[in-house]
């Protein structure tokens, strides 16, 4: 008879409650892995998320598929918002696109509901609301122990950061930090837009609208659900810029405006003076791309914490949540009954194939952002969006075949 030391499951905690640290969870809980989530956040709707997401067909729906949820994805999901209309600053059309019957390449979602969705298909308590991070402490060995604004404190044997832009775990993986890409915006909404805004309803039509003038400003509009239509007025500014401006005074920061978009037709600064609500300030960031680390034992990063990238091209969150859903099929292997490798290996393994991923779509992304808003005599046209789904359904196809040819040769090992 032989005696056997029973195995302790690893102490799994992830940082961030978003679509990557949920998504991430969700898969870990499908292998039957234990997980812990913390957020800041006091609650899942305690503040608003944002707005619209496409889930190409090639990352985040492969990630939804993993966590048995790309049914509920598409039936909370808007097709009919992946159309995309390209104007000037006159509001000429430059280019159009509709998609066809039956395409699914990259249907739009609310970040509401798509977080709501991965909440409610957690095993009830595995999200800790209400716990900001402030720091993570080395404990050797590859612990760590996670310490809490309100004094609580987690002992963790891996650290998942999925924290974001400002995230408190990757110090201990990577000095990086995001730099400023030249380019702020602010955020408004047009509410019950049918029936209050029926021009900016018409000028948006059923998906995005993006328009620049070649010279540093834009207004990129997305229709969302519930006859809501979120939009951007962006331009070119360093992040400090409404040192100026009384942002609390809605009609002084329209004033600021109009005189900034004064050479833009009347039917576009439309879109720039007529929202509702208040005017919230952003601005783009993103890391070095690409940006690779050492892996340190105990602790890896997934999504904006990993590799943050301007949002030309919508590859941030698909990317956060493949990240995640990858990482939790790392971890299995490491986790399960018959373990192929140590848990450090086996997310070292993850973030070789992270970088690889990553990488380019990075630098890609922030090179387009900066294209858009660059002082031009030729107007920045977009992709061809057909070509665009067809590559997305056709990298989706090879991405499982590798996949399962993967998967066989473990199995044979």
């Amino acid at each position: 008879m032989t005696n056997s030391t029973p195995r302790i499951a690893p102490r799994i905690c992830v940082i961030g409650g978003g679509p990557a640290g949920l998504t991430c969870a969700r898969v870990l809980q499908g292998h039957g892995i234990e997980v812990t989530v913390y957020d800041a956040d006091e609650a899942v709707d305690s503040r608003d998320p944002g707005g619209t997401l496409d889930l190409h067909a090639d990352s985040g729906q492969i990630a939804l598929e993993d966590a048995g949820l790309l049914d509920a994805f598409l039936a909370r999901a808007r097709p009919e918002g992946q159309a995309k209309t390209r104007r000037d600053h006159h509001g000429t059309v430059l280019a159009e696109f509709t998609p066809g019957p039956g395409d699914e390449a990259a249907p739009e979602i609310d970040r509401g509901r798509l977080r709501r969705m991965l909440f409610d298909h957690l095993r009830p308590g595995t999200v800790r609301w209400g716990h900001r991070l402030v720091r993570v402490n080395p404990l050797g060995d590859g612990g760590h122990l996670l310490e809490f604004a309100d004094g609580t404190t987690a002992p963790a044997d891996l650290v998942i950061g999925a924290d974001g832009a400002w995230s408190k775990v990757r110090p201990l993986v990577s000095d990086a930090a995001p730099r400023h890409l030249g380019v702020c915006f602010l955020d408004a909404r047009f509410d019950e837009v049918d029936a209050r805004h029926p021009e900016v309803a018409a000028i948006v039509g059923a998906g995005h609208l993006f328009s620049n003038d070649n010279d540093g400003r834009a207004v990129i509009l997305q229709r969302n659900g519930d006859g809501v239509v979120r939009g951007y007025i962006a331009f070119r500014a360093a992040p400090d810029w409404h040192i100026a401006v009384d942002l609390t005074d809605r009609e002084s920061v329209r004033a600021h405006l109009v005189r900034e978009f004064d050479h833009w037709s009347p039917a576009m600064r439309t879109l720039i003076v007529r929202n509702d609500g208040d005017y919230v300030p952003r601005s783009f960031w993103a890391l070095p791309a690409p940006l690779t680390w050492d892996h340190v034992p105990g602790v890896t990063l997934i999504g904006d914490a990993a590799h943050l990238m301007a949002p030309f091209g919508g590859h941030g969150a698909n990317l956060a949540m493949l990240d995640g859903a990858e990482l939790a099929h790392a971890v299995s292997r490491a986790v399960g009954p018959e373990p192929a490798a140590t848990l450090d290996e086996a997310v070292a393994r993850y973030e070789s194939a992270m970088f690889a991923r990553s990488g380019e779509l990075a630098a890609s992304s922030n090179d387009a952002l900066v294209r858009f808003f660059a002082t031009t005599g030729e107007p920045d046209l977009p992709p061809d969006h057909e070509q665009e789904h067809r590559d997305y359904l056709a990298r989706a196809e090879a991405y499982r075949r590798q996949r399962a040819r993967d998967r066989g040769e473990r199995a044979e090992a």
